[in-house]
């Protein structure tokens, strides 16, 4: 097998993996095990709350003391063995420990794939850059793949899903073992100040970067909520429109949202080379204005159509905002301080900000259910579409920044 076909199969598996329960577990929750709003969106939390800490703990492991491969191996394999704990349980003090063991195991398992592709990419003398984003789509491609399958299968609402991730997380974990090794280089001198990029919060005094930042929060918030509650949404339109696609293939339907994601990162050095950084950040806000606001008006019937534009359009609002913001962070920190300014910017969006979003989001959703658990969706996804815009208004108010459209813009690279 090649090195790039090995490297297909791991980030294919990686993802796949992810891919069996992220998006319907939520559902599962919902209408399986009857969790409320807010200990659903708890359960989500714990993503962001493993992101705060767990990838800087595993690199340091792998930088210092174990094979890379290995760490992710054995990572995987206690995965499988958790996935198919949560099988087996029902109360959400058990689930919410599991999911959140589970978590603390994924998230930096994300990293390590980057690292150990770029680690066997260099070995073998391949353009990282070029080479790398092929390689990368397929993780993207086992994500949505899985998906259909459960979908499919008619599991989103079942623990069934788990067990297709268990099953791929116990194979990745062997095949792990077969890759090049990726042994510890003992050079890394960073702190773990360093790698959670906490010691880059001196780019705070810099009235723009604490701007930047604190939209990154605020933004970062709204990341995770159509993960958490698009199935959900789409599954409560079963009483009154039992038989339509958007109700028996909900899942499939998300998954357009990856498709278009997909598409969108390909268009993301036009966008930046013409419009410049501020505009395609905002682009990405308004499209979260969008993605939000055509929930609210979309059903599987008459309002398909909406359903359908708010996947598509999520590829703007996820992608232009994650790698133009990303690439922002890279220019205006000096050199000594980049790798922590991106940890920073991670800190902030998929940490900090995804932690309140899944707690706030959680609490919007029990507000609006009523006694007899109905709950008004119109005004839930109405209420996030007016948070993203009064983020995307107040950002182009407050943030101050002139495009110099002769520049070149190079993706980041790390």
């Amino acid at each position: 097998m090649s090195i790039k076909l090995k490297l297909i199969v791991l980030n294919f598996l990686e993802f796949f993996a992810w891919g069996a329960w992220l998006l319907s577990a939520g559902a599962y929750m919902y209408n399986t095990l009857h969790f409320s709003g807010i200990q659903i969106g708890a359960v989500y939390g714990t993503l962001g709350i493993s992101s705060l800490f767990m990838p800087a703990i595993m690199g340091i492991i792998a930088d210092k003391w174990l094979n890379a491969e290995r760490l992710f191996g054995i990572s995987h394999l206690i995965l499988g063995i958790l996935l198919i704990w949560i099988t087996s349980v029902t109360d959400f003090g058990t689930f919410y420990m599991v999911i959140f063991l589970i978590s603390m195991f994924y998230m930096p398992t994300i990293a390590l794939n980057n690292s150990i592709s770029y680690a066997i990419l260099e070995r073998n003398n391949f353009d990282i850059v070029k080479v790398f984003p092929p390689i990368r789509v397929w993780g993207t491609v086992g994500f949505i793949l899985a998906a259909w399958l459960v979908d499919v299968l008619g599991w989103k609402v079942s623990k069934e899903q788990f067990f297709v991730s268990a099953a791929a997380s116990i194979l990745l974990g062997i095949y792990a073992f077969t890759l090049p090794g990726v042994p510890p280089e003992n050079s890394d001198s960073k702190s773990m100040m360093q790698r959670l990029g906490l010691d880059a919060f001196v780019l705070f005094k810099d009235k723009k970067m604490a701007i930047f930042f604190i939209f990154s929060l605020l933004l970062g918030a709204a990341l995770q909520i159509t993960n958490i509650w698009g199935v959900p949404f789409l599954e409560d339109f079963a009483a009154d429109y039992k038989g339509y696609f958007a109700v028996e293939h909900s899942l499939f339907l998300m998954t357009l949202s990856q498709i278009s994601e997909t598409l969108f990162i390909l268009t993301i050095p036009f966008f930046l080379k013409k419009f410049g950084i501020k505009r395609v950040m905002l682009m990405s806000m308004g499209a979260w204005v969008l993605r939000f606001a055509f929930f609210g008006i979309g059903n599987p019937a008459g309002g398909f159509v909406f359903l359908i534009l708010s996947m598509i359009i999520y590829g703007m609002a996820f992608d232009f905002f994650n790698i133009s913001g990303s690439l922002f962070v890279e220019k205006e920190s000096k050199p000594s301080m980049r790798s922590s300014a991106q940890g920073l910017f991670m800190l902030m969006t998929n940490g900090i900000g995804a932690i309140l979003g899944s707690y706030a989001s959680g609490f919007i959703v029990d507000h609006y259910t009523n006694s007899e658990g109905i709950k008004d969706w119109q005004s839930i996804w109405f209420i996030f579409a007016a948070y993203a815009l009064v983020i995307t208004v107040s950002f182009a108010i407050l943030f101050k920044y002139k495009h110099n459209p002769e520049e070149v813009t190079e993706p980041v690279k790390h």
